[in-house]
């Protein structure tokens, strides 16, 4: 799974990009093209340091008012991700970057990602979902440990030598 997840990014993510960079040169020339291109990266740049700062600035309050920021700080990392998106040429990691930028549309992948995270730390939670190892068992139930005890006579203290 992990290796088809590579695959996507590092292959087929360019491709495609590459594919889009030069259908938009088709239409509309290579010089536009490019000006385009480095229009979106100069944008990117300046809505990453504006959204960035709006969720910093709510970090804080966050921390100020005595609350855990939960919402804020996956807010901070989807920001981080959009502006990446952005600042890479390309036009379809541009949708991306302006869909992790925007907040209306952050709230709803915030959502998505904060469901994803709560579920998979339900698995962790005893009486919680688990998952059941290959074999069909529960990976918890490996907890056979070897080792040695000495018995301590906590009544009778030791008196230093």
């Amino acid at each position: 799974m992990v290796l088809l997840g590579l695959l996507a990014v590092f292959i087929v993510v360019p491709l495609a990009e590459i594919y889009v960079i030069l259908k938009v040169g088709d239409a509309i020339g290579v010089g536009w093209t490019v000006a385009l291109l480095a229009a979106d990266s100069v944008l990117g740049s300046l809505l990453l340091r504006s959204q960035g700062r709006t969720v910093w600035r709510r970090f804080n309050d966050a921390i100020r008012a005595g609350r855990v920021p939960h919402s804020e700080v996956i807010d901070g990392a989807l920001v981080i991700f959009g502006g990446a998106f952005l600042i890479t040429p390309g036009f379809l990691t541009d949708v991306v970057g302006v869909l992790l930028l925007l907040p209306p549309t952050r709230a709803l992948i915030r959502r998505l990602v904060r469901r994803r995270i709560e579920r998979r730390a339900a698995r962790g939670v005893p009486g919680g979902p688990r998952r059941r190892s290959r074999r069909g068992r529960d990976p918890d139930d490996d907890w056979d440990v070897e080792g040695s005890a000495t018995e301590v006579d906590w009544e009778s203290p030791r008196l230093p030598r």
